[in-house]
């Protein structure tokens, strides 16, 4: 009989038994050097077999024990796109925290996908960090379990879409970010407001729009779906999307520009258009970048705590993998706040 190896558990129900790679193998019908290399991330196991061991990993909740697994010195931190000043706020947080733990962080892009793919989570699980921090992004199934089955942590920082209720997650007030950008607006005297969001399928964007929107209905105001610009959080969509805002005949005399890189292309477009920021034109942002201090006049924005949010991302992640039996998943959200600066005034002849 093979003797148990005491690195590796499996969990049924609410007992832990222990479990070899020998047992895992035999039901795959492979040796147990090939269940070892499933486990460690090598790239040198056919798809069809990985697969199957993987499917046997998941059904038996199989997992390396934290306590006794080899880890680098190490924080992978995951961007859907790693292209702007927002993401520099993000990677400075994770590295305070990582820093002081004596650890280097590990930058990756998933090229604009809002999940990474399996050739990503083979490394991730060959170098085995301390833990993964996804921005903007999530894992499929397959990906959670096969950092689960290593016990590697992760963690979504400001996800895309619902993570569930099983993945942790930080996150900000989006929804009263929208809220206060747009009622500040309201309160200046405006009654005609523009909107350029983000991407549809983030819920960041969504939230955003839908606190825009209930500032509006709660001041009494109509919400003019022609008045909504879709964008993507680029400085391009701001510029376009403002252009269209602002050649309609009954343009609005305000626009919450979704976030400061949208602000500062629908900046260009006013100035393009001949209009003055804030006489003609009042504009609010949302997430207080330097830049948003720096450009002409300093812009109004909601401050979205970027660095505290990948610090206590950070934090999270590094706690997760310090307990071997973890509670339910952690949901935090940080608060937002506006931050008024020069670029919103009383709309002209108020």
């Amino acid at each position: 009989m093979t003797s148990p190896q005491p690195s590796e558990t499996r969990t049924r129900g609410r007992g832990t038994q222990t479990a070899t790679l020998a047992e895992i193998a035999r039901e795959a019908g492979v040796s147990a050097p090939t269940v070892s290399k499933v486990l460690n991330g090598r790239a040198d196991v056919a798809p069809a077999t990985r697969s199957r061991v993987e499917g046997l990993l998941r059904a038996h909740g199989y997992r390396r024990r934290r306590a006794e697994a080899t880890r680098s010195p190490l924080i992978d931190l995951v961007f859907h796109e790693l292209e702007s000043a927002w993401a520099m706020e993000v990677i400075r947080g994770v590295e305070n925290v990582a820093r002081d733990a004596g650890l280097s962080v590990v930058l990756s892009e998933s090229a604009g996908r809002l999940t990474p793919g399996r050739t990503w989570a083979d490394q991730v699980a060959a170098r085995r960090p301390h833990g993964v921090i996804l921005v903007l992004s999530g894992l499929d199934e397959s990906g959670r379990a096969l950092l689960t089955s290593r016990s590697i942590p992760f963690v979504v920082m400001d996800p895309a879409g619902d993570p569930g209720t099983d993945v942790p997650s930080i996150g900000a007030t989006n929804w009263q970010g929208g809220l206060a950008a747009t009622r500040h607006l309201v309160d200046l005297g405006h009654t005609r407001i523009g909107a350029i969001s983000g991407p549809s399928q983030m819920m960041c964007s969504r939230a955003r729009v839908d606190g825009y929107r209930a500032a509006l209905e709660t001041a009494g105001l109509p919400v003019d779906p022609g008045l909504i610009m879709p964008g993507d959080f680029h400085h391009e969509a701001g510029y376009r999307q403002g252009l269209a805002l602002l050649r309609r005949d009954d343009r609005p005399t305000a626009v919450f520009a979704g976030n400061d890189l949208q602000a500062l292309g629908l900046y260009e477009a006013a100035r393009e258009l001949g209009l003055r920021i804030p006489e003609d034109l009042s504009v609010v942002g949302f997430d207080d970048l330097p830049v948003a201090r720096w450009v002409g006049p300093p812009l109004t924005t909601v401050r979205q705590p970027l660095t505290e949010m990948a610090e206590a991302a950070a934090k999270l992640v590094l706690d997760l993998g310090k307990d071997e039996d973890p509670a339910a998943a952690t949901r935090v959200e940080l608060a937002t706040s506006l931050v008024v600066r020069s670029s919103t005034a009383a709309p002209a002849g108020a």
